[in-house]
């Protein structure tokens, strides 16, 4: 089982290379970031975008874009259905967004006849290495679903198992987060764990083992756990956090990141493809662990 992003990286160099489309190119950070997963050996890329800004961006940033493809088109909506287009037809093995709005991308993946749809919502997870631990956590979902109900809070879960599959974790323990440990008909959230729980121990959820209500302490601490005498096999032991709403995925998200210097990479999930969405904010580091995460998933 994977634990570092160096693993992460080190194992996406003997998959790859893959190749990522690139909806809308013309941006220095996302040029940097494809350029130094070609640098690394993990993925080749094709750009899709307004040649013109794509040629002004990569000289702000130094970069030879001479051995990329370019696909010149200015309007961003039809540069993101390229590149939609170019993953569900095989063409390419990941969809990257560049410089464009997310809702841009999201309607193009979503498309019925170019997309990429599965039947399965769209989610996000991010994934952490947080100093003091001995494993990655998966936090979803922190940026796409606002307050998943109990059946899409089931194809989240779902969702992140190719993930953590793609890095080693086979039968990941997921912690469904709530405020405290115990089942209160008042806190939706406990309510929604012990039906996800079900859904777990008869089958219906598969390849996973779901543990709830947990507050976050008794999912990723055994002396916690053991302090509040929470003994299901996930308690302490959690990889994945599931959160109830994303204003918890948020918060948590960039604590991890801000307050305990977690290296962090994030994914877009529930497509037919892995889908690479950083943001401005992400780091440099954040940015290629995303790629190569995205690699070990098309490698599978």
């Amino acid at each position: 089982m994977i634990k570092t992003f160096k693993e992460i990286v080190e194992t996406a160099k003997a998959k790859g290379p893959k190749t990522i489309a690139v909806a809308v190119a013309q941006g220095a950070d996302v040029l940097s970031a494809v350029n130094a997963a070609k640098k690394y050996g993990i993925a080749e890329a094709i750009l899709i975008g307004d040649k013109d800004e794509i040629i002004k961006a990569s000289e702000e940033c130094g970069i030879d874009i001479g051995s990329y493809e370019v696909i010149d088109i200015k309007d961003k909506t039809e540069a993101s259905r390229k590149a939609v287009e170019m993953v569900s037809t095989g063409k390419s093995d990941i969809l990257m967004k560049g410089i464009v709005d997310t809702a841009i991308v999201l309607k193009a993946v979503l498309d019925e006849n170019i997309g990429l749809r599965t039947g399965n919502i769209l989610s996000h997870a991010a994934v952490f290495e947080v100093p003091g631990f001995d494993r990655l956590f998966y936090v979803t979902d922190p940026a796409m679903i606002l307050s998943p109900d109990l059946a899409q809070k089931k194809q989240i879960i779902e969702n992140i198992i190719p993930v953590t599959n793609a890095l080693g974790n086979y039968n990941p323990k997921v912690a469904v987060l709530a405020a405290i440990e115990k089942v209160n008909p008042k806190m939706q959230a406990t309510v929604d764990a012990a039906e996800l729980v079900k859904m777990n121990e008869t089958g219906e959820l598969k390849g996973c083992i779901v543990g709830g209500p947990f507050a976050l302490d008794n999912a990723i601490s055994v002396e916690a756990a053991k302090h509040k005498g929470v003994t299901h096999p996930v308690a302490g032991y959690a990889d994945v956090l599931l959160v109830p709403y994303i204003e918890v995925g948020n918060v948590l998200y960039k604590s991890m990141v801000y307050y305990a210097g977690a290296m962090v990479a994030g994914i877009l999930l529930g497509a037919k493809a892995p889908v690479v969405m950083t943001s401005r904010s992400d780091s440099d580091a954040a940015k290629l662990n995303s790629i190569a995460i995205a690699v070990l998933m098309a490698s599978v």
